[in-house]
């Protein structure tokens, strides 16, 4: 059935809420020029109605990806044009702060896997196995985990669904990585790929505890497309868990995540935390209730920081 025309705005309306909060920069601002049904002409016009000069063909070259604003002269066009479009100020703005590749296309503010994981050394090498560019081409548009606890305080396992969006060419796996609790045999943690996605190499290393899951999707993808796909890691192999942890390298999307206990092991108390590396203390915590008859905590992050989100747990 056709769309009708309030459907198409709406439609066009949730696009662009979706592009300003994940980005990237020429993505969100095709949605808003989309969204408010403006002729690049027109908006030329109304820049320098406000003395902004900027002509129809770097606007256009702007929405394309195939040029960036960096100028001084060009931010503040990209300020009037929050103005323009109707956007929240610093909307589009906010979105250039993260850097480029190779000038051309943007994307989100970034964070080392050396901030995010203790033992960098056997990650890093492990990645570099895997031929693993420091930029994935990739960024999250949303990611439910879900992590269960055993009867022995173990950590069971996680089941993840992702949705992601590529920010460069050709794009087509994802390295997933699992970092068990101490005593984890990471040659014994089974790597399952679910929804649109399988498993490809995967090399782990035993002191670290680390294991690194390529996944291979069924596409491939150009910039701005979305893909979603599912993955699980089964564990169950190291000493009692006391946290869950994600590190975050890219700005934006959305994280959910669910702890579930066994019945037979129940928390005293759990919190909800942030912190800005592996090696920082423990910030932002919030007391969590456990809820359902096996005993559930949860978060839920909007517009997630590059960092580390997790929930952690008292047992006595």
């Amino acid at each position: 059935m056709p769309r009708t025309l309030e459907q198409g705005a709406d439609a066009l309306a949730a696009d662009l809420s979706q592009m300003l909060h994940t980005g990237p920069f020429h993505l969100a601002l095709r949605a808003a020029l989309a969204a408010r049904g403006l002729p690049l002409q027109r908006v030329r016009h109304h820049l320098a109605s406000r003395g902004i000069k900027v002509g129809v063909t770097s606007l256009s070259y702007w929405q394309q990806g195939a040029r960036r604003p960096q100028r001084a002269e060009s931010l503040r066009a990209v300020s009037a044009l929050e103005e323009v479009l109707r956007l929240p100020g610093g909307s589009l703005t906010r979105l250039l702060d993260v850097g480029g590749v190779d000038g051309t296309t943007e994307r989100p503010a970034t964070r080392s896997y050396r901030a995010l994981v203790e033992p960098f050394g056997a990650l890093e090498q492990l990645l570099a196995e895997l031929e693993f560019p420091t930029d994935g081409g990739l960024h999250t548009v949303g990611h439910h985990e879900r992590v269960g606890i055993g009867a022995g305080r173990q950590l069971l396992g996680r089941d993840s669904q992702h949705a992601v969006r590529a920010h460069r060419d050709g794009i087509d796996r994802y390295l997933a990585i699992h970092h068990g609790d101490p005593g984890c045999d990471p040659g014994r943690v089974v790597v399952q790929a679910r929804e649109n996605c399988r498993t490809g190499r995967v090399r782990w290393d035993r002191e670290a505890g680390v294991v690194v899951a390529e996944l291979l999707f069924d596409a491939r993808l150009r910039p701005g497309d979305t893909y979603f796909f599912g993955y699980a890691f089964e564990d169950g192999t190291g000493g009692p868990s006391s946290e869950y942890v994600r590190g975050f390298s890219f700005t934006g999307g959305q994280y959910v995540l669910q702890v579930r206990f066994d019945e037979q092991a129940l928390p005293v108390r759990c919190h909800r935390f942030a912190k800005s590396s592996a090696g920082a203390a423990h910030a932002a915590r919030q007391d969590l209730t456990l809820s359902g008859r096996h005993g559930t905590v949860h978060l839920v992050e909007q517009g997630v920081r590059a960092g580390i989100l997790g929930i952690d747990w008292d047992w006595e």
